[in-house]
């Protein structure tokens, strides 16, 4: 069944018309970054007194938990589709216009919201849900099943819902148009 969504795109720019496939054998660009330190991860959860006192950087603490959360929903929650082969989006425009300002208040180049269709598995939750990873698995797996368990929360105060979709998506309208950040990706071309 299509269905309507509105994406943030900061990766690099879309176009009108332009199709994407996710699915078992496409996946996300989270997913190549999350696997190329799946072996530091097994690391951590085979020794974790090496890393007791150690400050672990982004990238790992996003692959623990990513690894946590696709683990939970492969074994409890397999219709939802997988985060590492999704595109995130918004079921309402309201909604991406939050996520388009966070992102241009913290610095990423953040260059249009479209309206994709979709006609792949959906699942929104709450990105107040999601979690930095940490050295302790059970943990992480704990608030992996909170995250995918819970949903959406109706507590607007504790709400920032976030949706992925996979399978085909299609770029049918370009919404809103950050010209600055498309000007200097231009020129990084």
């Amino acid at each position: 069944m299509e269905q309507f969504f509105y994406h943030v795109v900061t990766e690099r720019p879309m176009k009108l018309g332009q199709v994407i496939i996710f699915d078992k054998n496409h996946h996300s660009g989270v997913y190549e970054r999350v696997y190329n330190l799946s072996d530091r991860v097994k690391d951590i959860y085979n020794n974790p007194q090496k890393y007791k006192n150690v400050e672990l950087d982004h990238h790992t603490k996003v692959a623990l938990r990513e690894l946590a959360l696709e683990e939970v929903r492969e074994k409890f929650y397999s219709n939802y589709p997988s985060r590492l082969a999704s595109l995130y989006v918004s079921k309402t425009l309201e909604n991406a216009e939050k996520w388009y300002d966070y992102f241009i208040s913290i610095g990423r180049p953040t260059y249009q919201i479209v309206k994709v269709s979709a006609d792949g598995k959906s699942f929104t939750g709450n990105a107040c849900n999601c979690f930095d990873g940490t050295i302790d698995e059970k943990y992480n797996l704990e608030k992996a099943d909170t995250y995918w368990k819970e949903g959406e929360n109706t507590d607007a105060e504790k709400q920032l819902s976030e949706t992925i979709v996979d399978g085909t998506i299609r770029i049918v309208e370009i919404i809103k148009i950050n010209q600055d950040d498309l000007n200097k990706y231009e020129k990084l071309k």
